[in-house]
């Protein structure tokens, strides 16, 4: 999914900052969108949060409907928890790992740093956000593209999960065991989002 919209008026609604911009709105106005956005919401229906959590779960891996389907039915099919599968899947996507590692400051950017070629994957380039990572892969930024200034810009905030190890340079990374959800820095309950679909 290649979402264009506003990022800002999306997180208000999810109550999950998309971005840093975001972040700071949040902050401001921590209610949702709209002319009766500062109301008292009635109390939410069973079906309401899981679509919800769903909804938050979808936007914060910019994947699309049918994407996320895909990867639920991936999940249920493999041995053990279906919910610690879903997150192992989207957290090992190309455009997610480049995110994490730092290369990007978004999940859009990074999906648009990955589908403009800027990134190989153990030394091939590699232009498909949703290509699957395993571990041990070495994911880095091409010599030409390393003198772009977003891959130059200093990151603040998030701090490089204990899966990943980025080398000294900044430009390389490594998936160095498979992400568990307790280290993956998302807001979400997945056991919702896994009940949504098995209904």
């Amino acid at each position: 999914m290649k979402f264009n919209g506003p990022k800002v008026k999306a997180s208000r609604k999810l109550g999950v900052a998309l971005t840093d911009k975001a972040q700071r709105y949040l902050e401001r106005r921590g209610y949702p969108p709209g002319q009766h956005g500062m109301r008292r919401r009635r109390r939410q229906s069973n079906y309401g949060r899981q679509l919800l959590e769903k909804q938050r779960l979808r936007y914060q891996y910019n994947c699309s409907e049918r994407q996320l389907v895909n990867y639920f039915k991936k999940a249920s099919s493999k041995k053990g928890n279906s919910a610690e599968n879903l997150i192992q899947l989207l957290e090992t996507r190309l455009d997610a790992f480049v995110y994490r590692c730092g290369f990007a400051p978004t999940i859009f950017a990074a999906r648009q740093l990955v589908g403009h070629g800027h990134l190989q994957v153990n030394g091939r380039r590699t232009n498909i956000p949703s290509y699957g990572l395993r571990v041990g892969d070495v994911v880095e930024v091409r010599e030409k593209s390393r003198k772009l200034r977003i891959f130059n810009e200093p990151r603040g905030g998030s701090s490089i999960p204990s899966y990943i190890a980025v080398d000294d340079t900044g430009y390389k990374g490594e998936l160095r065991s498979t992400p568990t959800r307790d280290e993956v820095p998302i807001v979400c309950e997945v056991p919702l989002v896994v009940e949504f679909y098995s209904r």
